[in-house]
């Protein structure tokens, strides 16, 4: 086997330990909180994805995927804790992300339908960092370019022609 593919696994292998610490970790505050849920972990683009589903897991979302973003950020923490490693851990609660990165996907394909139709620059609404690459990407791959000005959180992205 190559230097390569023992590196590309053992990467792998470090992401799943990641996405099994995340989710011990949110199998102890979903038991605190008395919910139910099922936990998944998967790598996807080179990061842990840990998904929870269930009928009661709704309110672990907030208002605008605030509470989502709190529980990414202690899933972090103690990834962090246990790995001695910073994580880049992504957590999706009920379908949120999922769902609200399909509508970024539209709403990148929009802008670049309109630079492309216009010539002009697009400059889209504030998003998280998280949004923010989704669009990056289908920008990217529709061979346009796209720059994130401003400051958090009123950072957004622009949309100009290649």
């Amino acid at each position: 086997m190559t230097e390569q593919a023992d590196a590309g696994k053992s990467r792998i292998a470090e992401l799943e330990r990641e996405g099994d610490v995340a989710a011990d970790y949110l199998e102890g505050l979903l038991d605190i909180a008395d919910l139910g849920g099922d936990i998944e972990m998967y790598v996807e683009a080179d990061r842990a994805i840990v998904s929870v589903m269930g009928d009661d897991v709704a309110d672990l979302v907030g208002p605008e995927g605030k509470v989502l973003e709190a529980l990414q950020e202690l899933s972090r923490l103690a990834i962090t804790r246990e790995t001695g490693e910073r994580s880049r851990m992504m957590l999706d609660v009920a379908g949120f992300r999922a769902a609200r990165k399909a509508e970024l996907v539209t709403l990148g394909q929009d802008a670049v339908a309109e630079v492309q139709r216009t010539g002009s620059p697009v400059r889209l609404v504030p998003m998280t960092a998280f949004e923010r690459k989704v669009v990056h990407d289908v920008v990217s791959q529709a061979g346009l370019v796209s720059s994130s000005e401003g400051v958090e959180p009123d950072r957004r992205i622009v949309v100009s022609p290649a």
